[in-house]
């Protein structure tokens, strides 16, 4: 795959042959290489291999002059080197930087994962003031179906699109299969009145406005407006009436939303007065056909640890999504997620202490193979202390490359030659296993870039994750600070955050980690604290952890334990098992995920969660947590359940009136002998009564 590089008119001071040799690559220099070179670029692209291009600023000039290219054109990759560290003041010094973003760009393209559709027929409902949403309709009136549903104010007399009123009961769904439901409770029928304001001249209260809605509360049931009204269009005895309409999108005016949730379903726009509504209005232009987006997510039930026995027990997921798109199904014991409201913030999977909801795009190995590419070929390329820093695709991109532009004419310094920037689709899609796979591969600190945008439950959500991953690695020894998160909204404040950033760096493991991503999250985990722990100085028995960790033990009262077993029904991750020999509860820490089922299901309040990580091998053995004799039936002497548990049965029952005499005393008998007591009874009382 060849790379073509630039230094755009020699502003940047890129060294070709330690580039080269870092992606075992011959390169040429270019200085214009969308200018006088452009034929280099032509020659390149000629052909059916991929072409890396260092350059995003004439990537549209590029894609032209390909078009103009005779022959068969190779498809094109294209990379920022320049705002990214080429225009830093330190950018002589980051060519192992540039080296690895250039290496980056050439692992394979994602695979391809399933889609999520939307169809609009362009359906608009706009809520709000009348003059408003008329002021809205024009713009977008004569590409989309336009209904208003009126909240007051004044419109104009000529009657261009529909117009309803009424009290709206709700707003749900997502672009495309919006529906409206709402109370026709207005005396005057919208669709009858002529506009002929003869209602509005003969109130004597002024209970009617230019919206054609009469004002309860004013009206003093004088009916003068019935009696102007030839067209029989307002009628005080008519019955409320409710509707439901359906919708693409919708243009909501009010001050208060339809959906409070942080990230409104797609499709929904909320300007309140219509303020700033251009790029609103161009975006609503284009919503009308059929559109796709990828299903971010990916969901494996048999690992979810939410629901068992109608017992709720992890609800992280649910709890942070910021669409709301995540919902209970206790009934099949199970989550659902709606892909259509789903966002691809990722969030979800980050929290997901089981890996039962995944990231789906990119996925999570494509994740690690992109940080795994960028610190190797960093640390190749002779780099030291690198940071990787996490940002969104979009606003953090664009902050970015506003800092490097401004570096440029020297007002900012430019991102650092040892951070690594990697754009992310939403900075909450990673979490625990790739942050500490990037740190057992060499990186000695990660950093999160939030752009002031995200939803403030990811924000601390990420910050409790990264409290556990830091508890993980200092008690392993490593010393320093390895995570952080910061907000910057500004270039300005993002060149004082990078400064910092640029001297932090935790220790990291002297043989930096080779192993590859796992799609499963636990796996990679293991993994990657596998390696940690080869590597560290200090190797305690346990690491005392944050609460709501996805590492730790489950202690058991055994004063208080009958060994009834119902926790190891309940148990997702097989961490709580049974003896088949034995009447035992066993354990194996290194399966529990701290999900609390085990806790809400024993009905003897004899269990509690510790999270820690148990740094001995033995995690991942069985050991026992409670045992005691077992049972054993005084008919056969067969053993059918412990000793402690139908001693406690006994205990209870024997008070009961169902429970005397023979009856109790068929408790102590295993279910065998207590049928063959029962019939042997009832034949003894058939031939007493003979």
């Amino acid at each position: 795959m060849p790379t073509l590089i630039c230094d755009c008119n020699k502003t940047m001071p890129l060294d070709p042959q330690a580039l080269g040799s870092a992606l075992n690559e011959e390169l040429k220099l270019h200085s214009t290489l969308c200018r006088r070179e452009a034929g280099s670029f032509q020659q390149a692209i000629k052909g059916s291999g991929d072409v890396v291009v260092a350059c995003t600023q004439e990537k549209r000039l590029f894609a032209e002059v390909a078009e103009q290219t005779e022959g068969a054109v190779a498809p094109i990759r294209f990379v920022n080197i320049r705002e990214t560290g080429g225009w830093s003041r330190d950018a002589k010094g980051a060519m192992p930087k540039l080296a690895a973003l250039l290496a980056m760009a050439k692992l394979p393209e994602p695979e391809p994962v399933p889609t999520v559709t939307y169809k609009s027929a362009g359906r608009l409902l706009i809520v709000g003031a009348l003059e408003d949403a008329e002021r809205m309709a024009a713009v977008v009136g004569d590409v989309l179906d336009v209904t208003i549903f009126s909240r007051g104010g004044s419109g104009a007399q000529e009657r261009r699109w529909p117009v309803v009123g009424g009290r709206i009961d709700g707003i749900t769904g997502w672009f495309g299969a919006f529906k409206l439901t709402w109370l026709k409770d207005n005396p005057i029928d919208l669709d009858l009145c002529t506009r002929c304001n003869a209602c509005l001249a003969a109130c004597p209260e002024d209970a009617i406005g230019f919206d054609y809605q009469v004002d309860a509360a004013a009206c003093k049931s004088h009916r003068a407006c019935v009696k102007v009204c030839d067209v029989g269009a307002i009628d005080f005895t008519r019955e409320p009436v409710a509707h439901t309409d359906d919708f693409d999108l919708v243009l909501d005016l009010r001050q208060q939303p339809a959906f409070v949730q942080h990230a409104p379903p797609q499709g929904y726009f909320h300007l309140p007065g219509g303020r700033d509504a251009l790029d609103t209005l161009l975006k609503l232009r284009e919503m009308v056909g059929e559109f796709e987006k990828p299903k971010f997510f990916t969901y494996t039930q048999k690992l979810c640890a939410h629901s068992r026995n109608e017992k709720a027990g992890c609800t992280a997921c649910i709890d942070i999504c910021s669409a709301e798109a995540i919902s209970s199904d206790k009934h099949r014991q199970q989550v659902k997620v709606n892909p259509h409201l789903c966002v691809g913030c990722g969030a979800c999977t980050t929290v997901c202490p089981t890996g039962a909801l995944g990231y789906g795009y990119p996925q999570t190995p494509e994740q690690g193979r992109k940080i795994r590419t960028l610190l190797s070929t960093y640390a190749r390329a002779g780099g030291a202390k690198p940071v990787l820093l996490l940002h969104s695709q979009e606003r953090g991109q664009v902050l970015v490359e506003e800092l490097g532009r401004a570096a440029r004419v020297g007002a900012a310094q430019g991102v650092p030659a040892n951070v690594l920037p990697m754009a992310l689709w939403h900075t909450a899609s990673t979490g625990i296993d790739l942050w500490l796979t990037a740190v057992a591969s060499g990186a000695g600190h990660v950093a999160v870039l939030s752009a002031g945008d995200e939803a403030p439950q990811y924000m601390d959500a990420l910050r409790a994750q990264m409290a556990i991953a830091q508890a993980l690695l200092n008690g392993l020894g490593y010393e320093g600070s390895h995570f952080s998160l910061f907000t910057a909204k500004h270039p300005t404040d993002l060149d004082q955050e990078l400064k910092l950033l640029a001297a932090r760096g935790g220790a990291t493991p002297v043989a930096p980690a080779k192993f590859a991503v796992a799609r499963d999250k636990r796996a990679t985990l293991d993994l990657a604290i596998d390696h940690l722990v080869e590597q560290a100085k200090a190797k305690p028995a346990s690491i005392a952890l944050p609460a709501g960790s996805p590492f730790g033990a489950v202690a058991v009262d055994k004063d208080k334990c009958t060994l009834c077993l119902s926790c190891v029904s309940a148990c997702p991750a097989s961490a709580l098992q049974d003896n088949p020999q034995l009447p035992q509860l066993r354990f194996i820490e290194s399966n529990c995920v701290q999900c609390g089922l085990c806790v809400g299901t024993c009905p003897e309040k004899a269990m509690s969660l510790e999270p820690r990580f148990l740094v001995a091998p033995e995690r991942r053995q069985p050991r026992v947590l409670n045992e005691t004799k077992p049972y054993g039936c005084v008919r056969c002497g067969k053993p059918f359940g412990t000793l402690k548990a139908v001693e406690a049965m006994i205990g209870k029952l024997a008070g009961h009136a169902m429970f005397q005499g023979a009856a109790l005393e068929r408790l102590k008998m295993c279910g065998d002998c207590r049928v063959v007591d029962i019939y042997t009874a009832s034949d003894e009382r058939k031939i007493t009564d003979a």
